[in-house]
């Protein structure tokens, strides 16, 4: 049956279809929906580990112990991840394993624009990357093939604009999942201390040799030959936009970028006289074609940064712009990402801004509270980093350092990476304040489950963490909940905690105003009172989107009241997006918000 899938439910549905049925991996943009898509199959086994470390942990025991093992990650999922991917090389899988890096250029929802090629190489792992949802669901069977074949485990890339964007797919009837699970010991082959690995080491390159002739005859490395006036070697979604502007020339599309078929690539350099390679980001086709002798043309005219598009190829090959119909010139507002109405983030940051603290910062949605006009963190890196630049910043500046230093991070990421440093900081008594912003959720990717919500990916009801108990039993003498709705409480909290003497953990609770189960009390929205409001713009200061400015002059009204002389308009709150949250009525000097009859 012929559907409409997104690259990442191709993927989840073609690991469905080939017998995969256990699933792990940790939700982040544009990875995600594999994992929610494969845990809605019948008979699998899904979920959300508390980071890409443990999720690769978890499916290289899976494959162990016979299992077709399916792992998924963003780009960035695949860095905390390594320390047991580059063994797991050595091992190989029993089983199969096969580890999806979403891969993210221009940075969509990422923090860096790495190019997951390079682990493929580096690690000494196959790479398959498709080009649309029916190459996805085709390869991540091929990967599961493969990974079986030559007993290793196998990467399939897949980068935004693939994971996201829909295409035909032929669905068919699931393979039979055959129980092939069983205990087996084999101790040279999977115990790695120094002189088993040395054995394993010469294996990797053996099986590096046997993948190379592979290659050579997989069957997704193909060429279309048209004129042979220009050739393109390419792969992924960069073939598409090449075809799309120049159908004519010839291509060797590449199914496997990793390792690369040296042999079909001499063959079809010699059949064009101009030879270009095409890919987003690195030069990782390119260096390595180069290095076979190969005259090529790559980044000397294609961007290292950004994903491409067809007028980008365009422009590259020909140097000319693209023909493009003419828009009309209309001046748009720009539009910022913002937090949500009602979210709690936003109370907390209206504090934070205002302590002049030094916030080192997280990965989540409360991020975006760097900008104007709440302007409170002040540092982000990676998922769990915030508590250990925290950390490190107190042992650097000592006493200039007192009460200056704050670390926020969400439930989410502080589970996934939080532990650790919180345990640094405690053990080798650092002097800041670290907050939890716990929203009961993973929100920022979509309200995915984990360790604290009390609920798995497959809906289940399970353990919940107790933050406060594990703050306690890592060694964090004080630790406060407060209600970030609650400012003045908030800003009490905030003071006493970085007053005190040692480390201490504030847990900012109230849960993502989006997540349903957690719905809190149904409030009144707010309105303006502009029989009191004096223009002071205070309310504007928190950056919530139901609260705007309407101008004096842009009123259609006879008569303006003014309260104060220089008065030049007032606020005013869209009742129907206010969530009732408070934070903008408890900031007001004058009393002018109060809640819709």
């Amino acid at each position: 049956m012929k559907t409409l899938m997104s690259g990442n439910e191709a993927i989840a549905r073609g690991a469905y279809e080939c017998g995969v049925r256990f699933g792990a991996g940790y939700p982040g943009t544009p990875s995600t929906e594999i994992l929610e898509n494969f845990a809605k199959y019948d008979g699998v086994y899904a979920e959300w580990s508390p980071n890409e470390k443990v999720a690769l942990e978890v499916g290289i025991g899976a494959a162990l112990a016979g299992a077709r093992a399916l792992v998924t990650m963003k780009h960035v999922g695949v860095n905390v991840a390594a320390d047991p991917l580059f063994t797991v090389s050595y091992t190989g899988t029993n089983g199969a394993l096969v580890i999806v890096s979403a891969d993210d250029p221009s940075l969509h929802s990422s923090q860096n624009e790495q190019d997951n090629r390079h682990y493929a190489r580096f690690a000494k792992i196959p790479m398959l990357e498709p080009a649309d949802s029916g190459e996805a669901k085709a390869y991540i069977k091929l990967a599961f093939d493969l990974s079986e074949r030559f007993d290793t485990p196998v990467f399939l890339r897949s980068t935004t604009r693939v994971s996201h964007s829909k295409s035909i797919v032929e669905t068919e009837e699931p393979t039979p999942a055959e129980d092939r699970t069983k205990i087996a010991t084999n101790a040279a082959k999977y115990v790695m201390v120094p002189a088993m690995a040395r054995l394993r080491r010469i294996e990797v390159e053996k099986r590096m040799a046997a993948l190379r002739s592979f290659a050579e005859i997989f069957p997704e490395n193909r060429m279309e030959l048209n004129s042979r006036d220009v050739g393109v070697i390419t792969a992924g979604m960069p073939y598409n936009y090449a075809k799309t502007v120049f159908p004519d020339f010839s291509y060797l599309k590449l199914g496997m970028v990793y390792p690369l078929p040296a042999d079909l690539i001499r063959e079809f350099a010699s059949k064009v006289k101009k030879l270009y390679v095409i890919e987003e980001l690195d030069p990782f086709l390119e260096e390595q074609i180069r290095a076979l002798g190969i005259p090529v043309i790559g980044k000397e005219v294609f961007p290292y940064t950004n994903e491409f598009d067809p007028g980008v190829i365009e422009v590259a090959i020909t140097g000319k712009r693209p023909v493009t119909v003419t828009l009309p010139d209309v001046a748009i507002p720009p539009r910022p990402p913002n937090l949500c109405p009602g979210c709690p983030h936003r109370g907390l940051f209206q504090v934070l801004g205002k302590l002049k603290a030094f916030v080192t910062g997280d990965i989540g949605c409360y991020t975006l509270s760097f900008m104007k006009p709440l302007e409170g963190l002040h540092s982000c890196i990676c998922m769990g980093a915030s508590i250990g630049m925290a950390h490190g910043m107190s042992k650097a500046l000592k006493d200039k350092g007192a009460g200056k230093i704050v670390a926020v991070l969400g439930d989410s990421t502080f589970l996934h990476s939080g532990i650790t440093p919180l345990l640094d900081m405690a053990y080798n008594q650092g002097e800041a304040v670290v907050v939890i912003a716990d929203n009961r959720t993973t929100a920022m990717t979509g309200m995915q489950e984990h360790p604290a919500t009390g609920y798995t990916l497959q809906g289940l009801k399970t353990k919940e963490v107790d933050l406060e108990a594990l703050a306690r039993t890592l060694g964090i003498d004080s630790v406060r909940v407060i209600d970030p709705y609650d400012l003045r409480n908030t800003r009490e909290v905030m003071k006493e905690e970085l007053a005190r003497k040692g480390s201490s953990l504030v847990i900012s609770r109230r849960a993502c105003v989006l997540f349903k189960r957690h719905a809190t009390e149904v409030r009144k929205p707010l309105k303006i009172d502009t029989g009191k409001c004096i223009g002071c713009k205070t309310c504007l200061s928190i950056g919530c989107p139901s609260v705007a400015w309407q101008r004096f002059e842009d009123m259609a009204v006879d008569r303006i009241v003014r309260n104060v002389k220089k008065q030049t308009g007032h606020s005013i709150i869209d009742a129907d997006t206010c969530t009732g949250c408070t934070v903008c009525q408890q900031i007001c000097k004058v009393g002018a918000i109060m809640e819709v009859e």
